[in-house]
């Protein structure tokens, strides 16, 4: 079954498209606010997202760059704003479609349908993530050393995923902390040191490099 993230912070338009998605024999999830919605991406595998872009918090223009920032997962805007400007900085974002409020609810169950097709029946989000000698499946959030499987919580998972999704690239402390624990978490800094502290003695191996004063990386492949 596909599973659907609906952003939309007007319950009465909430409850109309989750009837109509399940009624269609979709799994639905709602946030109502840019904040929410991202906690939700962190942490649970979707297919698509419809997304509003009047939003509390964090608008979905903002969400939508947050979310290509680590997955190529359709999304399609929801929206009365239905000038030229905000279609094409919607666009520019790499949205799949952009619908304007009102809109046809067989019309975007259409759309969503031949959208899912498109992006592939047989995936979700990204593809398995290599490394070295590591192998991880964001899917079915399963992690394998040299084919052997390790045993990570979900937030060691979620690091290791998101460092290795971009080797090289420094996270700091406050970045790891609003993509793994969420935007409105009160955890501190520390606890991201406690956690890749544990995920280096499961990995036994330094794939992960501090850089002092600022946070971590997977160390970067040669060419």
């Amino acid at each position: 079954m596909k599973k659907i993230l609906i952003v939309e912070d007007e319950p009465d338009i909430q409850e109309l498209l989750e009837a109509y998605l399940r009624e269609a024999g979709y799994e639905t999830v709602v946030a109502g606010d840019g904040v929410e919605a991202l906690s939700l991406f962190q942490t649970q595998p979707f297919d698509l997202v419809l997304l509003d872009v009047c939003l509390p918090k964090i608008d979905g223009f903002g969400v939508c760059e947050m979310i290509r920032r680590q997955s190529r997962l359709p999304v399609v805007m929801l929206t009365a704003l239905d000038g030229e400007a905000d279609q094409l900085r919607g666009f520019g974002l790499d949205i799949d479609d952009y619908v304007t409020k009102p809109f046809s609810m067989p019309v975007l169950l259409e759309k969503i349908r031949v959208i899912l097709r498109r992006s592939g029946s047989g995936s979700r989000q990204e593809d398995c993530l290599r490394y070295r000698d590591l192998v991880v499946n964001p899917d079915t959030r399963e992690a394998l050393l040299d084919g052997q499987p390790l045993e990570l919580t979900t937030r060691e998972f979620e690091l290791l995923r998101l460092l290795l999704a971009s080797p090289g690239r420094v996270f700091t402390r406050e970045m790891l902390l609003s993509r793994i624990w969420g935007y409105d978490s009160y955890v501190e800094e520390r606890v991201v040191d406690s956690h890749i502290k544990n995920l280096r003695h499961k990995l036994k191996r330094n794939y992960i490099e501090t850089v002092r004063g600022v946070g971590y990386r997977a160390a970067k492949e040669a060419s």
